[in-house]
């Protein structure tokens, strides 16, 4: 199945606090707060959640379209993703501001405190998803992941008009979207992805019940970091799926992405939900031990021998589409 993943794309500046943010923050003085934390370890990287989940496909073999929008100093990156089996021709590149930044300091209890400048990103809203699929192969699925929120709501639009699938991830949008920018994001998704404090959020900002969510999606994913999985469906009794255990966690951006990536690549190959998240929560488990969202490579036997060890050799049969036959 082509996918077309929709979104950031950014750098990211990782860095690292060695202590506890909880123990800088005074109850009674949180409504003047302002501190400066001496960080150990500055670590730039390639990021972005569209760039991350089309690296992740790209590889585990699908060769996903990214399209956001970028600065004049993309190229490099743009010969990467091309190397790493993304397709870029629908990437926008601005000729007036850089590409997107993230900036985040993460504690040694993989707190984190971030910040995200747009740049680019702003004119991801011209991007008109009608006209590549158009001169493009036309996608099996489109992933609108969080963006410019004009981009996001275009691109959900564009979807239904053209009567493509689309998986829907507001993520950290949903603190920039009011309640009907959120029910019209959502409303008629295949997928639906969310943390669980996005699940809550999501939530309140609609003003939907549980069930009133799964009333107009397909199915809900929630991530619940070391709880896993969670996979709802109307009609259907909630499936959890445990996490892979990690012994060290190094730095937890982009664990999200990578969960993505593995499921939707399952997803492509028309496997099972369960199976997806068994997939999802390996290549989660591997971005977890390292430092940034595409410092790791793909090793299908690698992500066998986790997924054996993490829930059963029985499990590794239903993703032979996806890992069987690559290393």
């Amino acid at each position: 199945m082509r996918i077309a993943v929709t979104g950031s794309i950014a750098t990211d500046h990782l860095m690292v606090f060695p202590g506890r943010f909880a123990d800088h923050l005074l109850p009674d003085q949180l409504a003047h707060l302002s501190l400066s934390f001496l960080v150990d370890r500055l670590e730039v990287r390639r990021g972005g959640v569209a760039a991350n989940i089309a690296f992740g496909l790209g590889g585990l073999g699908l060769t996903p379209l990214l399209v956001g929008a970028v600065g004049a100093d993309f190229a490099e990156y743009e010969v990467w993703l091309k190397e790493h089996g993304v397709d870029t021709g629908g990437v926008r590149v601005s000729h007036e501001r850089q590409t997107a930044r993230f900036m985040c300091i993460t504690d040694e209890d993989a707190n984190q405190i971030a910040a995200f400048h747009t740049g680019a990103m702003e004119e991801a809203g011209d991007i008109d998803l009608r006209h590549l699929v158009a001169v493009d192969e036309r996608p099996g699925l489109v992933l609108v992941s969080p963006d410019d929120p004009s981009a996001m709501l275009r691109h959900t639009a564009a979807c239904r008009e053209l009567d493509v699938p689309f998986a829907a991830d507001p993520s950290q949008q949903l603190a920039r979207l009011d309640g009907g920018q959120v029910r019209e994001l959502v409303t008629g998704a295949t997928w639906l992805f969310t943390n669980e404090y996005e699940a809550a959020l999501l939530r309140e900002r609609t003003g939907w019940s549980r069930d009133q969510v799964l009333a107009v999606v397909g199915t809900w994913i929630t991530t619940l970091g070391a709880g896993g999985v969670r996979v709802e469906s109307a009609g259907r009794a909630p499936l959890t799926v445990p996490a892979v255990p990690v012994a060290e966690t190094a730095d937890p951006t982009g664990v999200g992405d990578a969960f993505r990536a593995g499921f939707l690549a399952a997803v492509g190959h028309d496997i099972d939900a369960r199976s997806a998240a068994h997939l999802g929560c390996a290549l989660a488990s591997v971005v977890l031990a390292a430092v940034g969202s595409q410092t790791y490579e793909v090793d299908t036997a690698e992500l066998t021998r986790i997924v054996e060890r993490a829930y059963g050799h029985g499990a590794v049969g239903p993703l032979a589409a996806v890992l069987g036959g690559r290393s």
